[in-house]
């Protein structure tokens, strides 16, 4: 760093140090209001103005900081706010100076902050409404303001000045930033990014504990993620699981081991039906029980035992079929079925026979059963698609809900409140 130069404020006499040296313009005293020109050797004074109180910046001027092993120092400080739907809005810029890379501009509002420097090369939007391309990233337009500057201290690169109005676009690629500054006719262009409080006080050794952060930072960076990120991941989990499914598909035998219809009827003394033994062979495997009936409007229970004929357990359990339909109001319609499908885990090879007992409802009827041995199953797949799909939604929830806090505050809201009279 270039040693700094003492002055004697030509308004008050105050002492003011120039850091920026050859590159400072003006400099601004925080004892009297006085905007002097750095230029003239007498320090002419350009500006004065009034202000009900000092504001303090929350880094003294003077202090070193040390930004991507960079040091620079903080030379200048301004206020600055925007008037929107009659609210005015403030923040802070703190000029920074190395005398090898130059300026940089470290702002703050609302406890977040973001470090800029000059554009290079100078973008060119192509919808300056809307935002475009630039260094290889989509930056989207938050924001267009006329911003008045309302407070400085120390040195600056410009003239400036309390009162001084520049119209400000800024463009966001969180935790990219890309502002345009325009005054009369020209325009400046500044780009970077978000920084976290505790970069920004570990940078500058600052003591105590950064300002606390409120809402959500125009390119604050959402800490959830980029949701193409995890939807890419769902597709290729997605895409292995259905390989895992065709694949163990393709190994079932998928082959029928029992058909037979009963009839039953209320007078019967006994309504259970056992059936004939039958074999299942092959592999330890899945057993489909599909079950037709005739029933209208009406409904059964059957109890169902796979008994096994080889000294094996005896599975029990029981199954509801009901299907009533109507018409009401002039439309049709329906709930239930008169037929029911379930699926039988893990059954060992050997003989068996099913033991069927309905709890009969109406008068008499006629019933279907099949069974068919190592059919494919869907519901892993479906679990799996489950499991991975319930987190991504609960995480795209989250950022969607991060995104809609942030862009509230821009020109272009995700949800317009509108009038109440609306």
């Amino acid at each position: 760093m270039v040693e700094a130069r003492t002055i004697a404020c030509t308004s008050c006499g105050a002492s003011l140090t120039l850091r920026g040296l050859e590159n400072t313009v003006t400099v601004a005293c925080g004892q009297c209001g006085a905007v002097l020109d750095a230029k003239d050797p007498n320090l002419r004074i350009l500006a004065r103005y009034r202000t009900q109180a000092a504001i303090p910046p929350r880094i003294p001027l003077g202090t070193r900081g040390t930004f991507s092993g960079t040091p620079f120092e903080l030379i200048g400080f301004l206020r600055r706010r925007i008037r929107v739907d009659g609210q005015s809005y403030s923040w802070s810029e703190y000029l920074l100076f190395n005398s090898f890379k130059g300026f940089r501009w470290l702002t703050e509002y609302e406890g977040h902050w973001a470090l800029l420097g000059p554009a290079q090369p100078v973008p060119t939007m192509v919808a300056p409404s809307t935002g475009g391309p630039y260094a290889g990233r989509e930056y989207r337009h938050f924001q267009s303001a006329q911003a008045e500057v309302t407070y400085v201290l120390g040195e600056f690169t410009w003239q400036v000045q309390v009162g001084e109005m520049a119209t400000v676009r800024d463009y966001i690629c969180p935790p990219y930033v890309l502002s345009a500054e325009q005054t009369g006719k020209e325009r400046v262009w500044s780009q970077g990014q978000y920084l976290e409080p505790e970069e920004v006080w570990q940078a500058f050794k600052a003591g105590g504990d950064p300002p606390p952060r409120k809402g959500i930072g125009s390119c604050q960076p959402n800490p959830v993620g980029r949701p193409g990120a995890w939807w890419g991941a769902f597709g290729i989990l997605l895409a292995a699981a259905l390989l895992v499914q065709i694949v163990s598909g393709s190994r079932c035998a998928d082959r029928q081991a029992l058909d037979v219809s009963y009839r039953v009827q209320s007078s019967d003394p006994e309504k259970g039906k056992v059936t004939e033994p039958f074999v299942l062979e092959g592999r330890t495997s899945n057993l489909q029980i599909k079950t037709d009936t005739d029933l209208d409007n009406n409904w059964t229970y059957f109890h169902l035992a796979l008994i096994s004929l080889d000294g094996g357990a005896i599975r029990e359990f029981g199954r509801e079929v009901s299907w009533y339909h109507g018409v009401d109001d002039g439309e049709s319609w329906s709930e239930g079925a008169a037929s029911d499908t379930v699926v039988v885990g893990a059954v060992p090879p050997g003989r068996y026979c099913l033991r069927v007992e309905p709890e009969l409802q109406t008068s008499a009827m006629n019933f279907h059963i099949q069974l068919r041995r190592d059919v494919p199953c869907w519901s892993p797949f479906w679990w799996a698609l489950l499991l991975i799909g319930v987190p991504l939604v609960f995480q795209t929830l989250r950022w969607m809900f991060f995104e809609s806090r942030r862009w509230s505050e821009s020109d272009h809201p995700w949800v317009d409140s509108g009038d109440d009279d609306d």
